[in-house]
């Protein structure tokens, strides 16, 4: 009977055991996720627009991601559609968002510049310790069609992982500030489509550049109308400039805008030095000199304008 007693007792701590462990275990949630449009990019507020449908599946009804999904980075969240099935004690939940998220943006390279977009999605209510996220890989996660205008789509990656927070929440249950969330994250590498935008938005740029540099084709008795074509075309670089950076956040970094303007600024200021020493050689009588000297830096100025202009456009597009 003693014996007996010890044998129910071992069985008992490890049917105990087990129960705990499985009660430890955390859920598992199987996540995908098909994008139908990335849309309305605004560089300036730093935010874009996404459409998507999202599905789960789960066992816990009390995870209620109707309710509970929580998706950082988002300004707002719209739910157009939902549907729930829970056949065979399983639910499967499919949801139309779209959402308007906030990220920041790499513009170093603009207008050849690739960014990297990323959704994620948690639950408000239940820590990593009793839901995990599953990624559902199988097909496409996006509609190469009608996703976005203007832009490709370079890679596209689905995961899963864990995000903490140092902070309890205010629950003063939990000794430590630190809490564990599992998410699922999409991470989204797009190109832009450039050379038209490039053109749109530099072309004045370039244009008042050869207004200034046809300066060393007009005669030296005209010299007012070099110096008035070269300050001109000083003006109009710098407008160009600042209409281009109104559309774009600030940045500490010196980007592909600062470098071609900076560029054209300084060989614009260069033709107003040049036109400047050919008019003193004009005074002091050496007309050929200064016709010479007029060839000779028109044709430097343009080649090394031009060399540079390349140099620094190929970099980018290949960043």
């Amino acid at each position: 009977m003693k014996y007996k007693l010890v044998f129910l007792f071992i069985i008992a701590l490890f049917v105990s055991a087990a129960a705990r462990a499985q009660h430890s275990a955390p859920d598992t949630v199987k996540t995908g996720i098909y994008i139908t449009s990335i849309h309305d990019i605004n560089f300036k507020d730093k935010e874009y627009t996404i459409t998507l449908w999202l599905w789960l599946k789960y066992k816990n009804k009390d995870f209620d991601f109707l309710k509970n999904l929580e998706v950082p980075q988002a300004k707002t969240v719209t739910t157009s559609f939902s549907t729930i099935d829970s056949t065979g004690g399983k639910y499967y939940i499919l949801m139309k968002l779209q959402c308007v998220m906030k990220d920041s943006w790499a513009i170093d390279n603009f207008p050849f510049d690739k960014q990297r977009l990323r959704f994620s999605i948690e639950n408000s209510q239940f820590d990593s310790h009793s839901l995990v996220f599953a990624a559902d890989t199988l097909g496409k996660h996006f509609d190469p069609r009608f996703t976005l205008r203007g832009w490709r789509i370079d890679t596209l990656e689905a995961s899963t992982g864990t995000k903490a927070y140092e902070t309890a929440f205010g629950d003063e249950s939990v000794k430590k500030p630190h809490t564990e969330y599992s998410n699922y994250k999409v991470r989204m590498v797009i190109n832009r489509d450039a050379m038209g935008l490039f053109w749109k938005m530099f072309l004045g740029m370039y244009v008042a550049f050869l207004i200034a540099y046809m300066c060393f084709y007009i005669h030296r008795d005209s010299i007012d109308s070099r110096f008035g074509l070269s300050v001109g075309a000083l003006f109009a670089v710098i407008g160009n400039k600042y209409i281009i950076d109104s559309s774009l956040p600030e940045s500490t970094t010196f980007t592909l805008v600062d470098t071609l303007h900076g560029i054209t600024l300084l060989f614009i200021l260069t033709v107003i030095i040049a036109t400047s020493f050919s008019l003193k050689m004009v005074k002091a009588e050496k007309v050929d000199q200064a016709r010479r000297f007029d060839l000779i830096s028109a044709q430097v100025v343009l080649a090394i304008y031009l060399l540079l202009n390349t140099y620094f456009i190929y970099k980018a597009n290949q960043g």
